[in-house]
């Protein structure tokens, strides 16, 4: 035995390398995530907000009398 002076947990592995590197193993939810039907978020209320103000400050307003 040659490794009969190694400690137990010491001893010698001999492995075979494998003919082709293995896939890295992929995060499912991540997949999952990716798959599912996304898209942007929708806007808030800030653009109407400020497409207003300008609509106002665009129109002709006339004074009361």
């Amino acid at each position: 035995m040659a490794n009969k002076a190694l400690a137990t947990r010491q001893k010698m592995r001999v492995t075979a390398a494998p003919a082709r590197p293995l896939l890295k193993v992929r995060n499912p939810v991540a997949v999952a995530a990716r798959l599912r039907a996304a898209g942007p978020h929708a806007k808030g209320p800030g653009p109407e907000r400020q497409a207003a103000k300008r609509a106002l400050r665009k129109a002709k307003l006339e004074p009361e009398d």
